[in-house]
């Protein structure tokens, strides 16, 4: 049975739909939702949020930054949950992205029931390997909250058929090895993962780590089903361009692949 994230990125690309996912952090500034809005206004098809921790593995530079700006406001789990819900934000799906620790230390149930109060219907657990999280992904199915795999492009093949049999919403490929962050150049390594991905799943492909430019997103999606960008909205973000401004590169994002 699939959820709500599967539903409305799968019709979107049956429709000929290019997908793509923009990343905020949670917290990051005061009026953190007015870029999720932004984004969604600007042709996102969902939003990821970032929901900070202290010791966050698979970021780089510019989403650690932003991490520490939000903890140093006070971000938890709760004031994000709080901030989406007065604001009215889930008319389109809301993906969250965080770590184990988060969700390990109130619970499973608790945590899941927590983000779905927020419209959030999927979560990104990127050190909670697949052979680990069956507890997890039922729990938070018994909730109806999808949990997104990642796939590695250094994964055998007998192992990126697992995490897309496993997964829930879309599959997430790592488009290099290594931390979040803009690169000035696509690694031809994500182009050879959507390629091995798309030929064993019908489920959504989008590739995400490496994606920094309308340009590279292009290149991307004439492999996979669409693209999700973090680094280059939140290097914005933390140098202090407004929700506009976000707007308007999700906008030249959307343009770009198409949809």
């Amino acid at each position: 049975m699939t959820g709500r994230l599967e539903n409305t990125l799968r019709a979107a690309r049956d429709g000929g739909r290019k997908l793509l996912i923009p990343y905020v952090t949670g917290g990051v500034t005061e009026n953190w939702t007015e870029y999720v809005d932004a984004a969604l206004e600007a042709g996102a098809d969902a939003v990821e949020i970032g929901v900070p921790f202290s010791d966050p593995a698979i970021d780089g530079p510019v989403i650690q930054r932003a991490s520490v700006l939000a903890l140093e406001r006070g971000t938890t789990v709760d004031t994000i949950v709080d901030d989406l819900v007065r604001g009215g934000h889930d008319r389109a799906p809301l993906i969250a992205m965080t770590y184990y620790n988060l969700v390990l230390q109130p619970g499973h149930k608790r945590f899941a029931e927590r983000i779905g109060e927020a419209g959030i219907c999927a979560t990104i657990l990127p050190d909670l390997p697949h052979e680990e999280s069956g507890e997890w992904e039922a729990d938070a199915s018994a909730v109806g909250i999808e949990h997104v795999l990642l796939a590695s492009p250094v994964s055998s093949d007998e192992r990126l058929a697992v995490i897309c049999e496993r997964t829930r919403g879309f599959v997430y490929g790592l488009g290099l090895m290594g931390v979040t962050g803009e690169r000035s150049s696509l690694a031809e390594s994500s182009l050879t993962l959507a390629r091995r991905l798309k030929a064993i799943t019908d489920k959504p492909v989008l590739i995400g780590v490496g994606v920094s430019t309308p340009a590279n997103a292009t290149q991307i999606c004439q492999e996979a089903d669409g693209v999700i960008i973090g680094a280059p909205v939140m290097r914005r973000i933390v140098e202090g361009e407004s929700p506009a401004a976000i707007g308007t590169l999700v906008a030249d994002f959307r343009k770009a692949i198409g949809g």
